[in-house]
């Protein structure tokens, strides 16, 4: 199946659906995150499990959390993306307590594949931005 494809399955059944048993059928054992700044698990290798948890990581302050794909662009093993993340802040985020508030901001992220899964990425968004939206600057 081509990468896009694969991609948009992926963020709508994985990160939108939480449909955390679809993992392997999408993510490689090897997941690297690349470049992603603020993220704990920056630089590091997650396989199937580690990589669950990272989204709990996520889903915790933001049960509601959605991707919404703006754009992509495929290159052989490398699928870019332009989306608008949404949600409402349920649960703690960065030792603060939730403010029931809504976010949206927007970023990109290149995403590399490796025999059809995705193995890993690099991401750049504004977390400031958020961190603004939640009332915490």
């Amino acid at each position: 199946m081509e990468n896009k494809i694969v991609l948009n399955n992926f963020m709508q059944r994985v990160w939108n659906e939480k449909e955390f048993g679809a993992i392997p059928e999408f993510v490689d054992p090897a997941y690297k995150i690349h470049l992603d700044s603020g993220d704990p698990w920056e630089g590091k290798t997650l396989n199937h499990e580690e990589f669950e948890t990272r989204l709990h990581h996520s889903f915790d302050s933001f049960p509601d959390i959605r991707f919404d794909i703006q754009s992509s662009i495929a290159d052989g093993d490398y699928v870019a993306i332009n989306w608008i993340m949404t949600g409402t802040n349920r649960g703690p985020i960065a030792g603060f307590p939730p403010t029931n508030k809504s976010i949206k901001t927007h970023g990109t992220t290149i995403y590399h594949f490796r025999n059809g899964k995705v193995c890993g990425h690099s991401q750049v968004f504004d977390r400031t931005t958020v961190m603004k939206q939640l009332g915490f600057q």
